[in-house]
């Protein structure tokens, strides 16, 4: 079975955005990383907000769906209790919904998490395990 990795926002961002600092970092990693990564919707609403007013690069993350470079692999629906424990236990960090949504994936798919976001560092998967992670020194 091929390996997952869950994917957040910023290497997103920064893989469409040829002006972000982390461009030429996320391409390296979309490039030889397997592939689909798994994301979620609340993902996604992050990206289009984070993207703005720029309708080419906004088409271009709904083509990187289309093309299978992404796969929406959750529904907050299903799991809003597990998501609503992580934000309760976070709280103090404070945790988004993106990221609790992101180690509720984690932990489904006993997966590893692309992300530059260093709250990572302090989150845990399973109450206690740590979340391996892809983009950031741990």
């Amino acid at each position: 079975m091929r390996s997952s990795i869950v994917v957040d926002t910023g290497p997103i961002v920064a893989f469409l955005n040829r002006q972000d600092q982390f461009n030429a970092v996320a391409d390296g990693y979309f490039a030889s990383l397997p592939k689909p990564f798994l994301t979620c919707e609340v993902v996604l609403c992050e990206c289009f907000y984070i993207l703005g007013k720029e309708p080419k690069v906004r088409l271009a993350l709904l083509e990187q769906i289309s093309d299978g470079l992404l796969s929406i692999n959750f529904s907050l629906g299903d799991e809003v209790s597990s998501v609503q424990n992580l934000l309760d236990k976070y709280r103090d960090v404070p945790m988004s919904l993106a990221d609790a949504c992101l180690v509720r994936m984690s932990e489904i798919f006993d997966a590893p998490i692309f992300t530059f976001d260093s709250d990572f560092r302090v989150y845990h998967r399973n109450r206690r395990s740590v979340i391996p992670l892809i983009g950031i020194e741990n």
